[in-house]
């Protein structure tokens, strides 16, 4: 493991200041605008570049095991490093959890998304929004509330389901559904929601949603990943994880 404190991470950025490299980064599609944050910052630091691609977890196992040019994968679950370390398309002792996410239900809409959820069981609205359950762990864990809510079979015929949790958040922000389940940092800047009503589901109403970043084999012995890997361990990092109701 790289990490060795914050000392540690100034040191490594400083030997590869001088031979600034590129990394490729998949990124799940909940960690989107705290990423574009930190690359900034990261590339302002460290003078490396930073190339983002967003999309949903399970399609970037896909496209990983296909030979898709990523050095780094920054995952919405902790299952799909594990799975991509052990099939050999990653470094097993780089896995490590960047982020602890939250799931939210909501409306743009203020007033209609109260603060325990109860408009679920009410059920007055045409489409719930949520991420595919298979390729997105957001969209798991809204399926595993609803069902230890007991309201799966009640609410399944209205849904309408995006292949990410951005597109489910876009279902909602475009008023195609009158509310959704969304990662609760699409909905937070410094510390607050932005707009809208939303109810932020209790962590045990679902998995844990532990987000595993893991070195991938392009990113083997590249300065760049490497360097990319611990920035996101510090605390200039996680103050803006935080920001967006993250914990790690």
């Amino acid at each position: 493991m790289w990490h060795r404190g914050w000392l540690g991470v100034f040191c490594l950025l400083a030997c590869v200041a001088t031979q600034a490299a590129e990394v490729t980064v998949a990124v799940a599609a909940n960690f989107a605008a705290p990423m574009h944050k930190i690359a900034a910052a990261f590339e302002r630091d460290s003078g490396h570049r930073v190339v983002l691609a967003f999309g949903a977890t399970g399609k970037f196992y896909a496209q990983i095991r296909q030979g898709a040019p990523f050095q780094v994968l920054l995952a919405a679950d902790e299952a799909t490093p594990a799975r991509l370390a052990q099939e050999g398309f990653g470094s097993a002792d780089s896995r490590f959890t960047y982020a602890i996410g939250r799931l939210a239900l909501w409306s743009r809409q203020s007033g209609v998304v109260d603060a325990q959820g109860q408009v679920l069981r009410d059920g007055r609205f045409d489409r719930l929004a949520l991420a595919d359950p298979k390729l997105a762990p957001y969209g798991a864990a809204a399926e595993q509330t609803l069902d230890r809510l007991g309201l799966l079979a009640k609410l399944r015929p209205k849904f309408v389901q995006g292949n990410s949790i951005a597109q489910a958040h876009q279902f909602v922000a475009t008023g195609n559904a009158a509310l959704g389940f969304v990662a609760l940092s699409q909905l937070m800047v410094d510390g607050r929601i932005r707009t809208g009503s939303a109810w932020v589901v209790p962590a045990e109403l679902h998995a844990p949603l532990r987000q595993d970043a893991l070195l991938l084999k392009r990113g083997q012995g590249q300065p760049a990943a490497i360097a990319l890997l611990a920035y996101l361990r510090s605390e200039p990092a996680r103050a803006i994880l935080r920001g967006y109701g993250y914990s790690f």
